[in-house]
């Protein structure tokens, strides 16, 4: 932890505690459950804990040469002798709570660190001080979790974000940013956000998904991850489409995981959250404007310098906007087998969102060749989507074929067999099947010494 970690934490966070916000830019006026944590009595012991805490360790709390492992070993030893000390009696549950929030609070998110411990919660949604949402299964349920005010939920997204070199204030509202396991935050305050500082989590596994996963999970074949195997191994380029929360990040490492060991691999993205298990892998992340407003580097910039790095494949988290064009024309150009992805509804409206933004780069391209362009860079689109049930699905699986006049043509490899209906829970019982089709590449995988049996492609196959 920085020492600009340490002083936030340490030297703001008991006034954080005790009194509400009465900034201009943060003042929410407090509601009858924020008073009456106040005056709770468990929350005054801690605040005196907390503060013996500050007391005792002084300068050690912020020190830049004490290793991290070595503070929090000071701090817990000492938050026991603190608590020790204290006159209030206090059961066992009591004193255990108190010790875990207050070392939250020192040394880790506070409130949320017990959030982002538990593996079965996939995304946190905080909803201003006294409002937190999680997300388990595909499910959003409320929690009982809060922060002490606007202050101390403020100190906590200025942490993340100060973290990342990332900064979020009354002139830059909103901020993307990243935990240290990857994790995809994203932070709105005042004035943009009226009711208080909102921050969403989406957290990632400590131990990354695998493709046996994805098929516990139903979100793919066995049929389906063969073939896409083969694909990556193939060199065939890939696009992962799907609307927002649809698994499209998962799917990418997955797949990625498929790329073989002795190929060097550029990664690209806007907060680094690609998990590849690979040793060769270069990882870059763009990087917002200064205060100033200058010293942007944006997606398209380290796809154009990515192509100066030698790659044998490169994999961008998300191309949203001109960044488009760089990557089709890198696909063009030699660099076959690389992997993106696109929020997009279906394997055709991912086509159009890639000609929109290929005229976001300001060049005046005729439509034709932008299709072209596409048709030419596109081998495979993966359709992801977010079922009403909550579970995450491959719902096709389509081959780009080529041009026909001025249309793009594709053909569905797999599809999702929605006729299957619902199991007495209300999931989805359907899962991803062949169409009978094979794809016009296949003799170009055979070429290569990527060998996929034909019975992958009988009609109804799973």
């Amino acid at each position: 932890m920085s020492l600009a970690d340490r002083l936030d934490s340490v030297r703001r966070a008991q006034a954080a505690a005790e009194a509400p916000a009465t900034s201009a830019t943060t003042a929410v006026r407090p509601n009858a459950a924020a008073r009456r944590r106040d005056a709770d009595p468990f929350q005054e012991v801690k605040n005196r804990v907390h503060q013996g805490l500050i007391d005792t360790l002084g300068p050690r709390l912020y020190d830049p040469h004490l290793p991290e492992a070595e503070l929090a070993q000071q701090v817990r030893q000492t938050l026991q002798t603190t608590i020790d000390a204290e006159q209030t009696p206090l059961s066992h549950a009591d004193r255990t709570r108190i010790a875990q929030e207050v070392s939250d609070e020192i040394l880790g998110h506070g409130p949320l660190e017990p959030l982002l411990r538990d593996p079965d919660i996939s995304e946190i949604m905080v909803n201003g001080a006294d409002m937190i949402y999680v997300e388990r299964s595909g499910k959003l349920y409320r929690v009982e979790t809060h922060f002490s005010n606007e202050s101390h939920l403020r100190r906590v997204i200025d942490k993340i974000v100060g973290r990342v070199g990332r900064r979020v204030d009354e002139a830059s509202p909103l901020v993307d940013a990243r935990l240290p396991d990857g994790s995809r935050v994203n932070a709105v305050i005042s004035p943009i956000a009226l009711d208080g500082a909102m921050l969403t989590i989406r957290k990632f596994s400590q131990d990354p998904y695998t493709d046996a996963d994805l098929i516990a999970f139903g979100t793919i074949t066995p049929s389906v991850r063969d073939f896409l195997k083969a694909c990556v191994l193939g060199r065939r380029n890939i696009i992962i489409s799907g609307g927002t929360g649809s698994g499209k990040t998962t799917t990418l490492n997955v797949i990625s995981s498929f790329i073989p060991e002795d190929e060097r691999i550029v990664t690209i993205e806007d907060a680094a959250e690609l998990q590849l298990n690979q040793d060769h892998v270069l990882r870059l992340e763009s990087r917002p404007a200064n205060i100033e407003g200058r010293g942007s580097i944006s997606i398209r910039e380290l796809v154009r310098n990515s192509l100066r790095m030698r790659p044998d494949r490169i994999v961008v988290g998300e191309v949203r906007d001109g960044a488009a064009l760089d990557m089709l024309q890198a696909m063009n150009t030699g660099h076959d087998g690389s992997i993106t992805t696109v929020h997009a509804n279906t394997p055709r409206d991912s086509l159009a969102r890639l000609e929109t933004m290929v005229l976001m780069a300001g060049i005046d391209l005729p439509v034709r060749a932008i299709r072209e362009q596409v048709a030419g860079a596109l081998d495979l689109v993966v359709q992801q989507a977010r079922l009403k049930d909550g579970s995450r699905r491959i719902v096709a699986v389509s081959e780009v074929v080529g041009m026909e006049g001025d249309i793009i043509t594709l053909q569905d490899i797999f599809t999702f067999d929605w006729s299957a209906g619902r199991d007495e829970n209300g999931r989805f019982k359907g899962t991803l099947i062949s169409t009978g089709l094979r794809p016009k590449f296949l003799q170009d995988l055979t070429d290569l010494g990527v060998e996929l049996p034909l019975t992958t492609f009988i009609n109804g196959t799973r």
